[in-house]
């Protein structure tokens, strides 16, 4: 949880990192790390945030003269980054140059910001979906609904209302009446912690980010088949993840409001053709 400190001038951004990592114990082997220029005792004129950390959000935060990017994902197209880049790719290449150039460094936001309680991942998703006075219960992994029922159908209409999406990718039947839904932001929709929720939580429909295609949407065809009307959508790992950075960013911003913080939206990489 983010704290407000007692901080001195300058803040630098050792003083943001401990700003979002709050009183939260040590994460071994994190992927939270600190890449580009600057160190940890560089003063911060400015902090922007983001879900990802893409080529077109590093000219961005640079245009505000911003110094320090917060991300959720990483820079460099995998979970964890090899201690070596690629010395043949040129996008690896030009893109670790470009951070160079432009001053900035890279925070990786990612498991602290998971291990919150509550998650303000799926907080914000829910926030931004409207349905925050119907949260039952938050899991360390989801949220538990309890909304006015309606069809499944319907809710996926809702739920690309909200978001401004133009579509979702949509298992089960679209005539089930959904009165609790769970929602999981991230790649956390796969079988093994979607189907049990499923059960254990008596929902009707899961909305998730992302998960293997084999596993909970087979599982939902299968229930359908056999009688339990029930529903699953899957809106995309950065659409569900990104309502919780800009939470992130707000509360960044009330918790160090001398230092101008940024929230940058950025467009989908995959889109429908």
């Amino acid at each position: 949880m983010i704290l407000s400190m007692p901080l001195t001038l300058p803040l630098t951004i050792r003083d943001l990192i401990d700003q979002l990592r709050g009183d939260a114990p040590p994460v071994a082997d994190t992927v939270d790390v600190l890449l580009g220029p600057g160190d940890p005792d560089t003063p911060v004129s400015g902090a922007a945030v983001a879900f990802m950390p893409s080529v077109e959000i590093i000219e961005r935060t640079a245009a505000l003269g911003a110094n320090l990017l917060i991300a959720h994902e990483g820079v460099y197209y995998s979970h964890r980054m090899s201690e070596r880049l690629p010395a043949d790719d040129p996008v690896y290449a030009r893109k670790r140059d470009l951070l160079h150039r432009s001053g900035i460094s890279i925070y990786r936001h990612h498991d602290y910001c998971h291990r919150e309680t509550p998650d303000p991942i799926t907080l914000g998703l829910v926030r931004a979906l409207g349905w925050k006075a119907a949260l039952e219960r938050m899991l360390p992994a989801a949220a538990v609904l309890a909304v006015p029922a309606m069809r499944a159908d319907e809710t996926a209409a809702h739920v690309k209302s909200r978001l401004g999406l133009s579509a979702v990718r949509f298992a089960g039947d679209p005539g089930a009446i959904c009165r609790r839904i769970g929602v999981l932001a991230g790649y956390r929709g796969g079988g093994g912690l979607a189907v049990p929720l499923l059960l254990e939580q008596r929902l009707d429909l899961l909305v998730a980010g992302e998960g293997p295609e084999w596993e909970t949407p087979e599982y939902v065809r299968d229930a359908v088949r056999l009688g339990a009307a029930k529903a699953l959508l899957f809106i995309g790992h950065a659409e569900s993840e990104a309502p919780g950075m800009c939470l992130v960013a707000r509360r960044l911003r009330r918790a160090c409001p001398e230092v101008p913080v940024h929230w940058l939206a950025d467009r989908p990489a995959l889109r429908l053709l």
